[in-house]
């Protein structure tokens, strides 16, 4: 989420001036806390999205025949374009009116949920997902600075963004136990529909209780995030589909051409654009431009795991959906307090460059552990050690790496800088599953994880041997993600970094804490 947003300028105040038709319920909607929950209730949702959906995979592909390539378009199709289109819609919240850009966010949101509930055809839910993402784009950047605009600096604001906090980085877990929940007892189908109701609800009354901003003139820079995201989405189309296909088939080269041809437009938009959505000036910076490749690294690693355990623990293990999400638990949970931790004690003693190469080697080892032990009979308690120190080794690393990605911006670039760290997450994120999904299908020969087995023992060992083996490899991969951030981190950030996890404000020397990012 924008950091900068703390430093926008100020709003009208909450209004809750009461009207003659519905005083009395205005005036009880418009004390702080009833916004409060609102914000809150909307982030949980764009949060939880991005995990409640994992454990529902196999289910989905079930239902809508998903190859095992197209699967993963259900986590790439929100994540490219809730990543993609963030920087525009922290603009679009800037220049219209937060209010207005917050509503339409969490309508969009809805209906596209709800779409997606309803999806008949693979096709269908995915562009339901895209647009899940379009609306979270909108919604989640001006929801903060709703907050902090409502909140003035103190005490207050420091609860309010604490529990902004707490609720981004429950989110996680609580969609994987919730989508567990959904699936099994229910239907797949209402990972998507329990955002229907919350949105609604959230929608009514944030219409009453939220104040439009003032406006403010500037430029929109649409061809530059448009260009962007799909320029990412085709690379990742063609990586998918050379994993299934071959590399040299038109349904691979096109969208890798035209993807490549999209991203030196971006380029060349940022350049001359009036108001750049990316001012090119902050991939200058060598401190910050590794900090956020090397998370983008991190992240790949650790979407890989999810998306490919959540399959193996019901697939191979025969996991129940809800087993399987509480299966997944202390990866976030572990995330969270390693966070925690590392603002709180690491980063006040250790420099940050040490810190950030702390965590990335506990993840490593976490890796390690899963490609090296990982078989088609291995209990829970050998694979518990892995997802530990995954999580552990990336909230270590998380923390610092945020403080890396905002080192020396200036303040007319914060919202920018601020922005890039979910737009090299989110991206990292795809772009990452898409290369762990190509080379799954190469190692395979295209083995579904979730195809009927052959009828005979033999036969079945071989799938089991092609599925293991490519596991391995696809877990082997994501630690070479994660030594490629190592390196990067060894050999640029060389000198020391301002202390990490906690950003002071301007007037009391109070501490705020750096906020959880959507994972």
């Amino acid at each position: 989420m924008p950091l900068a947003t703390l430093d926008s300028p100020r709003p009208a105040p909450l209004d809750s001036t009461p009207v003659r038709q519905a005083g009395g319920l205005r005036r009880r909607l418009g004390h702080p806390s009833v916004f409060l929950l609102v914000i809150l209730s909307a982030q949980l949702m764009v949060v939880l999205d991005t995990t409640i959906v994992n454990v529902a995979l196999p289910s989905m592909q079930r239902g809508l025949h998903f190859s095992s390539g197209g699967l993963s378009w259900v986590l790439n199709a929100y994540i490219l374009t809730f990543g993609g289109l963030l920087l525009l819609g922290a603009r679009a919240g800037d220049l219209l009116g937060r209010r207005r850009v917050f509503l339409t966010g969490i309508a969009l949101f809805c209906l596209s949920s709800l779409t997606g509930g309803l999806a008949v055809t693979a096709w269908m839910l995915l562009a339901a997902r895209a647009v899940q993402g379009v609306g979270a784009a909108l919604a989640a950047p001006t929801a903060l600075s709703l907050l902090t605009s409502v909140f003035p600096e103190g005490p207050s604001r420091v609860r309010a963004i604490a529990l902004y906090t707490t609720v981004s980085a429950a989110g996680g877990a609580t969609g994987l136990v919730a989508g567990g929940l959904l699936t099994d007892l229910v239907s797949w189908r209402w990972v998507m529909f329990v955002n229907v109701p919350i949105g609604v609800v959230v929608w009514l009354i944030g219409r009453v209780v939220i104040a439009e901003t003032e406006r403010r003139q500037g430029h929109f820079d649409l061809g530059g995030a448009l260009s962007s995201t799909l320029g990412m989405t085709g690379i990742v189309l063609g990586l998918v589909e050379a994993g299934s296909l071959g590399w040299t088939r038109p349904v691979t080269l096109v969208p890798l051409l035209a993807g490549a041809g999209l991203l030196g437009l971006f380029l060349h938009i940022e350049t001359s654009a009036e108001e750049p959505i990316l001012p090119l000036r902050l991939l200058a910076h060598g401190v910050r431009s590794t900090a956020n490749l090397s998370r983008g690294l991190v992240y790949a690693g650790m979407y890989g795991m999810f998306f490919f355990l959540s399959q193996f623990l019901q697939d191979v293990q025969r996991y129940s959906p809800l087993l399987a999400g509480v299966a997944f638990l202390p990866m976030p949970a572990s995330v969270f307090l390693a966070s925690q931790l590392t603002s709180r004690v690491l980063v006040r003693r250790l420099p940050q460059r040490v810190v950030m190469m702390s965590g990335m080697t506990v993840s490593a080892i976490g890796l390690v552990v899963a490609a090296a032990t990982l078989q088609v009979h291995t209990p829970y308690a050998g694979i518990l050690p892995a997802l530990i120190l995954v999580g552990a080794g990336s909230g270590v690393s998380f923390v610092s790496l945020t403080s890396a990605s905002l080192h020396e911006v200036e303040p007319a670039d914060a919202g920018a800088a601020s922005g890039l760290i979910n737009v090299s997450q989110q991206l990292g994120a795809a772009l990452g599953l898409a290369v762990l999904v190509t080379v799954f299908g190469v190692v395979t020969g295209h083995v579904q994880l979730g195809g009927h087995l052959p009828a005979t023992a033999a036969a079945v060992a071989r799938v089991q041997s092609a599925v293991m083996g490519g596991l391995h490899d696809v877990f082997g991969l994501g630690l070479i993600f994660t030594l490629s951030a190592l390196v990067l981190v060894a050999v640029i950030v060389r000198r020391a970094l301002a202390p990490a996890g906690a950003v002071a404000t301007e007037d009391a020397g109070e501490e705020v804490p750096v906020l959880a990012e959507s994972a």
